[in-house]
């Protein structure tokens, strides 16, 4: 009987012990280290479009407005994006939206295309934390009208960013959009 008592007493510790040491606070993964950066992007945005090779039809040159903001308790952050200027009117205007989130221990970004698709991409700190990279992952919806295939987000200081889109038009040619940003809220 004495024992099973210090069998139990040893198994409670243990236990605690266990516990104690779940509890403790882990290091953030370099996943949650490139969330946490883009989440400070939180905010308004406005700046001219470049488009690469240039393209007249898709807004080169013109003022944009991108707004970002945390959602879902901090488990998701949006990224909208608009010509400056122009209602919120889905049938008229573009207005593709971007969804980041954690998934395990991936950054990932699912771009909701007013092509019709969903690419999806993951997304990388650099060593030095000035720019979180996503690379392209999969997609759900057809390529008819192209698709997004990569993304760059650059940190200049808080007030401004860089945001890099490439998008792979029908036949495969890449189209590169760079927008010079600052915050307006």
């Amino acid at each position: 009987m004495k024992y099973v008592r210090s069998m139990v007493v040893a198994l409670m510790l243990l236990s605690t012990v266990g516990f104690a040491q779940s509890d403790a606070p882990k290091a953030p993964s370099d996943s949650q280290k490139a969330y946490d950066k883009l989440k400070t992007l939180a905010g308004s945005w406005q700046g001219r479009v470049t488009t690469l090779p240039p393209q007249p039809g898709m807004g080169d040159g013109v003022l944009t407005d991108i707004s970002l903001r945390i959602t879902s308790r901090g488990n998701a952050m949006v990224h909208e994006m608009k010509e400056a200027g122009t209602a919120d009117d889905p049938d008229r205007h573009d207005h593709p939206v971007t969804m980041f989130y954690l998934d395990s221990d991936r950054l990932l970004l699912t771009h909701y295309c007013d092509a019709g698709n969903r690419p999806r991409m993951s997304g990388k700190l650099s060593p030095d934390g000035k720019t979180v990279e996503f690379d392209f992952l999969d997609l759900s919806g057809g390529t008819q009208y192209g698709h997004m295939n990569h993304a760059v987000f650059t940190f200049v200081d808080a007030n401004h960013h860089t945001e890099d889109w490439t998008y792979i038009m029908p036949g495969d040619k890449p189209v590169q959009a760079h927008f010079e940003l600052a915050r307006t809220k």
